[in-house]
């Protein structure tokens, strides 16, 4: 059952070359559902090749406010996540920040 109070937005960057998730995918997605209210990350996941790199992204988002955690949510990627998508995750994370602020501005 869909959750009224949740959608569900997804941010994109481009890969580096060399990366096993290039051979798959052409860009990085992050997917997160998030409260509609409070802009606060309830489960997240994106396109990197493996599951537990996956999982632990998703574990690294959630509980972000989209609306105030930006600053942080960067520096827990950076001091997390250590390998050749760390700027394509933060770039992606951003893009979803924007389409989230976008969704914001329609809304209210």
């Amino acid at each position: 059952m869909v959750n009224p109070n949740t959608l569900l937005i997804a941010g994109h960057a481009r890969l580096p070359q060399g990366m096993a998730a290039k051979s798959v995918f052409d860009t990085l997605t992050i997917t997160a559902e998030v409260d509609r209210k409070y802009g606060v990350i309830v489960e997240a996941s994106c396109t990197l090749a493996t599951d537990q790199a996956r999982a632990f992204i998703g574990h690294i988002l959630k509980g972000i406010s989209l609306n105030e955690d930006m600053e942080y949510a960067t520096k827990l990627i950076t001091d997390n996540y250590r390998g050749k998508a760390t700027n394509a995750l933060i770039a992606a994370f951003k893009d979803l920040h924007v389409h989230f602020q976008q969704y914001r501005n329609e809304v209210y």
